[in-house]
């Protein structure tokens, strides 16, 4: 019952476009949809998601390889380094991009479908260094050494059999990764793109162009649907590879780089500078300029004040609903659980706008006195978030022993009295990772939370976007300065979970066996 509650609130920005196509008419719909703008919105958007997705694969899963199974200098701090992206929120590099372009002699606009790609991939490969990395922690080394005992060489036992067994990680990184893009918004305004989202919130903002927007709302949730249902048969073929026998998992040794050590340090060195170096350098620019402002430091403090409230509600809505969600997912698998599961995921592709005007619908017709409250966002969020905490939570419960459970029940006790004594302590690692992932990602949302804060709020993510759309760098720096140091929190316990951190030269992360953290990030 719980999880059909989850997936309801999931679906109220279907059933919103629903209603507002009925009362538009769809023939009219189709009308103002079917012309040759809109095929270009998505061409372009499709076209940014498939290079955005492919790029974030490689760097990912390459970052994953070389800090978990190779010899590469500082391994240790790459690994932490490589996650940090994750707490930058994409409009705070597109921002810091062009920003940095103003600093040239001659200023260059750093805009366009080009650094639009490079700014989307630098933000969203975290989404799959980290499961992939963790994932492959946990893999057992025993079948790798069996591969190299038949002749096959370090890099051909990588692709034929160690990639296989974490493809479930690498595809779902990469449809994280894939969303986000099709949802984004605040990096593709800045950046001038027109994409569907940019094109959505113009259409209901700008021209109140309802018809217009429904239909291209409606065009991005067939294309979500058709890219979910892509990829879950391509997990179900990937879910063929089984290990036989529990047997006993022994530490990974290094492999040698070689001669290409340096060549390797040096390209993972400058992602890092391109993702890292370049919004720090533009943000410490600024932000002298920025904090010498009178009254300044009161406003960021006060935003700051803002963010941590609802992005706290926020998480603790999202993850109560994915709690119950994510526990049928894992104890209960099946066709009716796996629909469930992806039909969270439609949400999760909307623009924060759609969500945000069908909250307002919702709240104005059947919840007043919860229009224009934090819970009103905090509803917001679990709609946008809540395949972010499910994940999280069927991950960590997929490899807890149900055998637990049932011993617990043939010992007396009840169904609430099991989950308390067992199912929890064992599900807590991926609940603690889903939270944290939440929370990091509440924090540098940006469209809901311009449209349905309550009268008066400010956070950070609103008082950075009101500043950077009138051009004004120095005032937006201290709230882009503040932003990514608190998001950078949630995202170091996210790596610390995933136990990267404790990959050593011939040892696994806390010694033999699955971590929790992996257990926790694995789809």
């Amino acid at each position: 019952m719980l999880s059909c509650v989850a997936v309801g609130v999931s679906l109220l920005p279907l059933v919103y476009l629903g209603v507002r196509g009925t009362e538009t008419g769809w023939g009219s719909i189709l009308t103002i949809v079917l012309t040759e703008r809109v095929a270009a919105f998505t061409i372009r958007s499709l076209a940014l998601a498939a290079v955005v997705g492919a790029a974030s694969l490689v760097i990912g899963v390459a970052s994953a390889v070389l800090v978990t199974r190779t010899d590469l200098p500082g391994r240790r701090h790459f690994a932490v380094l490589a996650a940090l992206p994750l707490a930058v929120p994409s409009y705070v590099a597109a921002y810091s991009w062009l920003a940095l372009g103003s600093l040239w002699p001659t200023p260059v606009r750093l805009e366009g479908f080009g650094t639009a790609a490079v700014v989307l991939t630098l933000c969203t490969y975290p989404y799959v260094y980290l499961p992939v990395a963790a994932a492959l922690t946990g893999v057992d080394r025993s079948q790798e050494e069996v591969a190299r005992s038949l002749g096959r060489t370090p890099v051909a036992t990588l692709f034929s059999l160690t990639l296989r067994q974490v493809r479930p990680a690498i595809l779902g990184g990469g449809l994280l990764a894939v969303l986000y893009v099709l949802s984004d918004f605040g990096a593709v305004a800045i950046l001038r793109v027109d994409t569907f989202t940019r094109a959505i919130f113009t259409a209901f903002n700008v021209g109140f162009d309802r018809g217009t927007a429904v239909g291209l709302s409606s065009i991005l949730v067939l294309v979500t649907v058709v890219i979910l249902v892509a990829e879950g048969r391509t997990r179900a073929a990937s879910e063929r590879v089984a290990r036989v026998g529990s047997g006993v998992r022994r530490p990974h040794v290094a492999v040698p780089l070689g001669a290409a050590r340096p060549f390797a340090t040096a390209a993972f060195a400058g992602v890092l500078i391109l993702a890292l170096g370049l919004p720090l350098l533009a943000m410490i620019r600024w932000f002298g300029e920025g904090i010498s402002r009178p009254g300044s430091i009161a406003a960021v403090l006060t935003a700051m004040g803002g963010s941590l409230a609802v992005a706290a509600t926020g998480t603790m809505l999202t993850m109560a609903l994915a709690i119950p969600l994510g526990l049928l997912v894992a104890r209960v698998p099946g066709r009716f659980s796996a629909l469930l599961n992806r039909t969270v995921y439609i949400a999760h592709a909307l623009p924060g706008v759609v969500v945000g005007l069908s909250l307002v619908f919702f709240g104005v017709t059947f919840a007043y006195p919860l229009y224009q409250t934090t819970w009103m966002l905090a509803l917001a969020y679990a709609v946008l978030f809540l395949p972010l905490g499910v994940g999280a939570v069927a991950g960590a419960a997929a490899h807890a022993p149900p055998v637990l459970e049932d011993v617990a029940r043939s010992l007396g006790h009840g169904p609430w009295r099991t989950f308390r004594r067992v199912t929890a302590p064992l599900t807590l690692p991926g609940v603690g990772m889903g939270a944290a992932l939440v929370l990091l990602t509440i924090m540098k949302e940006l469209p809901a939370t311009l449209m349905l804060r309550p009268t008066g709020l400010e956070t950070m993510a609103t008082r950075l976007w009101s500043h950077t759309e009138v051009g004004s760098y120095a005032a937006a720096a201290p709230y882009a300065v503040l932003l990514v140091l608190l998001a950078a929190v949630p995202t170091w316990a996210l790596v610390a979970g995933s136990g990267v951190i404790g990959v050593r030269d011939g040892a696994s992360p806390r010694g033999q066996g699955r971590s929790k953290g992996a257990q926790a990030w694995s789809p």
